[in-house]
């Protein structure tokens, strides 16, 4: 695990028990897993199939809490509003870049529906997603501008 920075992270798996630990946010995407360094030290490789979803984490207090798992409105934050339906058939909502160059290769990475909870950024890998939609798009750069030429409203009583 190269570098110093790292990230609290809880890795939720299929059928077996989460793992909190902290992950290199540049190099913890590997080409057979992610590496997961424990707290007790030790730097493990889970790989892609096993993991259900990555939370990147303010503390470790509440692992399992639950989280809200969809928008209760519109988000507000720019980006591709997303649903993703999982193996198991959970879904998760969150809203990802609107830019093709930020999603990474091995999966996807949002930042989920409450932006007040213990998670503020969630990685799924590939693996892990049976369908992805697009619910929206928030914030788009295709928004009309007004014309420069464009007349303001006249009088309504002019002489």
């Amino acid at each position: 695990m190269a570098g110093s920075t790292t990230k609290k992270a809880i890795i939720r798996r299929y059928d077996r028990e989460p793992l909190a630990g902290y992950v290199n946010p540049v190099s913890f995407l590997q080409p057979v897993g992610v590496e997961l360094l424990s707290a007790d030290g030790n730097l493990a490789s889970i790989p892609y199939p096993e993991i259900k979803s990555i939370a990147f984490v303010r503390d470790f207090d509440h692992p399992d809490r639950a989280e809200r798992s969809t928008f209760l409105t519109r988000p507000k934050m720019e980006g591709l509003w997303v649903r993703l339906q999982f193996r198991d058939g959970d879904v998760i909502e969150g809203v990802m870049p609107n830019n093709l160059l930020q999603i990474e290769h091995y999966g996807f990475s949002f930042v989920p529906p409450d932006s007040f909870s213990n998670q503020h950024r969630v990685f799924v890998p590939r693996e892990s997603v049976k369908a992805v939609e697009v619910l929206g798009v928030v914030g788009s750069p295709l928004k009309r501008k007004a014309k420069a030429g464009a007349k303001e409203q006249g009088e309504l009583f002019s002489e």
